[in-house]
């Protein structure tokens, strides 16, 4: 409570010095802090990224987003953070934390909006769809879920011409703690290698830490690393092949482990087709 009591007494200062509300906002200019990283590109594909003025840590596509205030990790969220960007609205799916943050900006007089988390590819369209008519785009949302569709298929046709359905290991990093944290046979990443043609080697359901010993025990055909995890090891892959276990997998010996940008890999949108497809043709080559 004395918390919140803080958090009123905060904006209405800001607010009297005309660095909160509609005194700041000049001609009633949108001005949107999204922590969501799906929904922040959706805004860019929909051209209203001009509109966005705070975004969380795990908005990093497109690359203009680098030029954006963050407000800290979309579980880790400061009310005062999000307050002071002066918002007239906060765009979230649900996942955020802590709890009482969004009721703290409604209290202030900051709107917010909840989308439903769009966590398939029809889903991700239908939610897609949602955002363009709130901002008057539906065509270009239009267009956009047809290229989808239309990449989907080009994947697919990709993906027949392989019979084989090579074993992939996704390793967001390594090495730590001589642990590498891999993505498991569950989640947006597991159905992207499916899509794909592939079949995910990890020995976990979840997002895991898994050991150099079990690493080599999967004997993965092709492993795909994360930018994260690949650039901190430096950036080649002769110096990722010299972690423990991961130069005794096939995927080393046939000089089959890639690099790849996270954010293809860990929600929908409108480059997910795309993405499968540069997916089906790194691990079929």
């Amino acid at each position: 409570m004395k918390q919140l009591t803080t958090l009123i007494l905060i904006a209405l200062l800001l607010a009297g010095c005309g660095r909160f509300g509609n005194k700041n906002n000049k001609g009633g200019k949108v001005r949107l802090v999204s922590v969501s990283k799906q929904m922040t590109e959706f805004l860019f594909a929909l051209n209203q990224g001009n509109k966005i003025v705070g975004i969380d840590l795990t908005s990093t596509y497109p690359p203009e987003t680098k030029n954006i205030t963050t407000v800290g990790y979309h579980r880790h969220l400061s009310a005062e953070g999000i307050i002071s960007l002066d918002p007239t609205l906060v765009i979230h799916q649900g996942d955020v934390a802590p709890a009482n943050v969004m009721p703290q900006l409604v209290a202030v007089g900051i709107p917010v909006k909840q989308y439903p988390a769009g966590n398939t590819f029809d889903s991700a369209k239908m939610v897609l769809k949602m955002v363009a008519h709130d901002y008057g785009v539906d065509s270009i949302a239009d267009r956009l879920t047809k290229k989808m569709d239309d990449d989907l298929a080009k994947a697919d046709a990709i993906v027949k011409q392989y019979p084989a359905r090579p074993r992939v290991l996704i390793i967001h990093f390594g090495q730590q703690r001589n642990q590498y944290f891999v993505m498991g046979t569950r989640g947006t990443a597991n159905t992207m290698l499916q899509l794909a043609g592939g079949i995910n080697a990890a020995d976990t359901s979840s997002f895991r830490d898994l050991s150099a010993e079990v690493i080599m025990r999967e004997q993965p055909d092709v492993i795909l690393a994360t930018d994260f995890g690949f650039d901190r090891l430096g950036g080649s892959v002769e110096k990722f092949m010299q972690l423990p276990g991961i130069g005794l997998t096939p995927a080393a010996k046939n000089g089959k482990i890639f690099r790849i940008e996270e954010h293809d890999l860990v929600y929908f949108g409108p480059r997910s087709g795309e993405n499968i497809i540069k997916i089906a043709e790194l691990i079929h080559q």
